[in-house]
């Protein structure tokens, strides 16, 4: 989705072997499901994922850069890092996994020995600047930990990470004077003049603190910071690096304004110098969206000390607790991959609240959450279909947070709506629908509490109803929104209709009829698209009539669809889906429009100008979320074996234990998310419905460990290439049909059993 060498060596070590075939270097501590993981899956091609340190949910993301938007587009760099890159410009702290937008890469740090070069150079020219070349064989990246050496530098750099503090361990060669460059210029980002201002001082006691706020997606975002070293700097400066502008200090590089405690300016640059070293030299950095006072304080509370090893087990621990949710067996790659996509699937949302409580909103004000931690990185129009209903199942604790978090951002909107595509507190208003919407009903539905559902409900109605998104008003009044009023109509009337549908099942459940009336109503508001002349779900016009000329296969952003279309759009009504299969002509017409949508031969070319449509079978696109329920509507046609026979095609073509591996961004774990359920053998078409479409299992046995202590558990039989057919489930012993599995049946535990065979199993 997008809108607009030598390693420093540890004690202990044994050798592991991941089932990706890699052997690493390895201590105890990195036993465990944190062992197979793979964060560089999806640093390749157009996973946008990035390979540095974080832990669940955590707030600072401490990684490599290999790019910035003067050399690239940063579209392909929206993770700050790119697999085929050669070099290293150095390692910032904040990072998106898998978006389709690039922003974010706070407070960039670049160890050096020898040289200090000002500004990043050119990636193909080496030594113009201060970025190093590096091999993918010095690499080692776990959960929590990244390791690389700087060729350039002989520099030994590592990084690991608590909630609100990233740790780096840098080793130096010993003839050489060793330096930390800090640059608040660079940002994931291609819009010029994204620096807005910085500050940047070192206190009386070495802390350095500073902050900047910059014009990138969410404009006027503000991040704090606050550093210490583990050894003494011998000497610093610190730069302003704009031309022609008051400052006090003396010159330095370029006529830069130079200053050794205070800078201030849109060109903040500082270098920290620590002579010959004859050890690791540790920094640690914490961030706040708040103030400089606040970074201090998390620095303080989490911060302690310097045990570098200790804070990379801590953080090796919490992924393993986080990854412990579900046993999973299977081939090797198949364990990389599946433990690989939890892990993606656990990085969004972020915390985003100081250890005061304190944090930043929508408005820009500064809020104090009481009773739950704030969250923030909402990608909302990508996670609703997967990745959160999976939190509702597998972290209701978490998912918890993230609904109140969700009712505290709407409460302190300055229009009153719920999240859009939001983070670090702000709104980006990036994609369409209201889709926190059906987020905090499948989390109620699916009986997640710690929350105000009057207050939820208050602000799921509230968006519902509010003239800020794309032309609501029409919407409400039409029963559709008008293309000549609004782009992109087409697929916003249905994904309008489908949050009406999950709005009033939460407004049902809690025995609020009017409100359920007024929105099941509004639910069914995609028949006004139908042409039947056409066979497709088209925009209108303002009086009624269909937009032409008309073109199915034809896509593009600002279109009648959102980043795909008709043929990826007139499937999207998961709410109501016979109701789709008799407009459309019953079953059997219904299966031959499927197939002829899988079979269909395209040229990848046609969506050139649409990054994000990307893995194609067909007209369908994986690497892009629109599509993500497809494979499983055949069964509601009664044809579940073809279901299954495209499951096995997406996972073969689309997913891959390489950095490659994913056929299109992550979004937050979405893409993820769909592998995992769908490698379970099931996966929710509709969240909001507890109900969940049974396809084919790809693992042998999966046992998932509920929080209310239960164990729900998939087995397969007869699990292999030559039988990727049901042949039969039961549940519990229990004859299951093919078609359904009930949120409630999982959590009260038991077994779900496949048996595979060879030929499909038709009815």
């Amino acid at each position: 989705m997008k809108r607009h060498s030598i390693l420093y060596c540890l004690s202990a070590t044994l050798v592991l072997a991941l089932p990706s075939g890699r052997v690493l270097a390895a201590t105890e501590m990195d036993r465990g499901p944190a062992a197979i993981v793979d964060p560089r899956i999806g640093t390749g091609g157009p996973g946008h994922t990035f390979p540095g340190a974080t832990v669940p949910f955590g707030m600072i993301q401490p990684s490599p850069d290999t790019a910035m938007p003067e050399f690239h587009h940063a579209y392909d760099w929206a993770g700050g890092y790119q697999y085929n890159d050669p070099t290293i410009m150095g390692f910032s702290h904040t990072h998106f996994s898998g978006a389709g937008h690039s922003d974010l890469g706070d407070v960039l740090l670049m160890p050096i020995s020898g040289d200090v070069r000002m500004e990043p150079g050119d990636p193909a020219k080496p030594q113009s600047g201060y970025r190093s070349r590096f091999s993918h064989t010095t690499e080692v990246e776990h959960p929590g930990y990244y390791a690389v050496t700087l060729d350039d530098y002989a520099v030994r750099a590592e990084l690991t990470a608590g909630p609100r503090v990233g740790w780096h361990r840098y080793t130096f060669p010993t003839d050489k004077p060793a330096h930390v460059l800090l640059d608040l210029r660079p940002s994931i980002y291609d819009y010029p003049g994204k620096v807005l201002w910085a500050r940047l001082r070192v206190r009386e006691d070495g802390t350095v603190t500073g902050c900047r706020t910059t014009r990138g997606w969410a404009p006027g975002r503000t991040l704090c910071f606050a550093m210490r070293f583990s050894r003494p700097t011998t000497s610093r400066m610190l730069y302003n690096r704009e031309t022609n502008v008051p400052y006090r200090g003396f010159r330095g590089p370029g006529n830069a304004p130079t200053d050794q405690n205070v800078q201030n300016g849109r060109a903040v640059e500082a270098v920290f110098n620590f002579g010959k070293l004859n050890g690791p030299l540790e920094v640690k950095v914490a961030i706040s969206p708040v103030s400089e006072t606040n970074a201090i304080a998390n620095l303080d509370a989490e911060g302690q000390g310097w045990n570098f090893d200790a804070r990379r087990a801590d953080a090796t621990a919490a992924w393993n607790r986080a990854l412990s949710v579900i046993d999973a067996s299977g081939t090797p790659d198949q364990q990389t991959q599946f433990y690989t996509a939890l892990y993606h699937a656990m990085l969004a949302p972020t915390l985003s609240m100081d250890a005061n409580g304190e944090y930043r909103g929508p408005d820009q004000e500064i809020h104090k959450a009481q009773g739950f931690g704030f969250y923030s990185t909402w990608s909302t129009w990508d996670v609703y279909r997967a990745q959160q209903p999976l939190m509702a199942l597998l972290r209701p604790d978490m998912s918890t947070q993230f609904v109140r978090s969700l009712i505290a951002a709407q409460q302190a909107s300055p229009v009153g709506v719920l999240p859009v595509w939001s983070y670090q507190g702000l709104e980006t208003w990036c994609m369409t629908g209201y889709h926190a919407v059906p987020i905090i009903a499948d989390a109620y539905l699916a009986g997640v509490r710690g929350f105000d559902a009057e207050a939820a409900l208050n602000a799921m109605v509230a968006s519902a109803r509010s003239p800020v998104y794309g032309d609501l008003t029409d919407y409400i009044k039409l029963g559709y929104v008008p293309i000549d009023k609004e782009a992109e109509a087409g697929s916003k009337t249905l994904e309008y209709a489908y949050d009406d549908w999950s709005l009033a099942r939460m407004a049902r459940a809690m025995g609020k009829t009017r409100i359920a009336e007024e929105f099941e109503k509004r639910s069914g508001n995609w028949r006004n698209e139908w042409d039947p002349k056409a066979g497709f779900l088209r925009a209108r016009l303002s009086t009624g009539a269909f937009h032409t000329p008309f073109d199915p296969t034809a896509a593009a952003y600002g279109s009648d669809y959102t980043e795909g279309n008709a043929w990826q759009y007139v499937w999207f009504v998961p709410q109501d889906v016979p109701g789709l299969i008799a407009t459309i002509g019953g079953n059997a017409t219904f299966i031959a429009k499927l197939d002829e949508l899988f079979d269909t031969k395209v040229d990848p070319a046609q969506f050139k100008n649409v990054e994000d449509i990307s893995g194609l079978i067909g007209w369908y696109a994986h690497g892009n979320e629109p599509s993500h329920h497809i494979a499983y509507l055949y069964d509601y046609a009664g044809a579940p074996w073809k279901t299954q026979q495209r499951l096995h095609q997406i996972m073969e073509s689309q997913y891959n234990a390489r950095p490659d591996g994913l056929a299109g961004n992550d979004d937050l774990g979405q893409t993820s998310a769909w592998y995992l359920f769908t490698a379970l053998g099931f996966y929710p078409v509709a969240p909001g419905s507890n109900d969940y479409t049974i396809g084919r299992p790809f693992v042998s046995k999966a046992a998932i460990h509920l929080p209310n202590g239960r164990t729900f558990t998939i087995t397969a039989e007869h699990l292999d290439a030559d039988h990727p057919y049901v042949a039969s489930v039961t549940l519990n012993g229990r004859q299951q049909d093919l078609q359904h599995l009930r949120h409630d049946d999982i959590l009260k535990g038991g077994e779900l059993h496949f048996v595979m065979q060879a030929e499909p199993k038709q009815h």
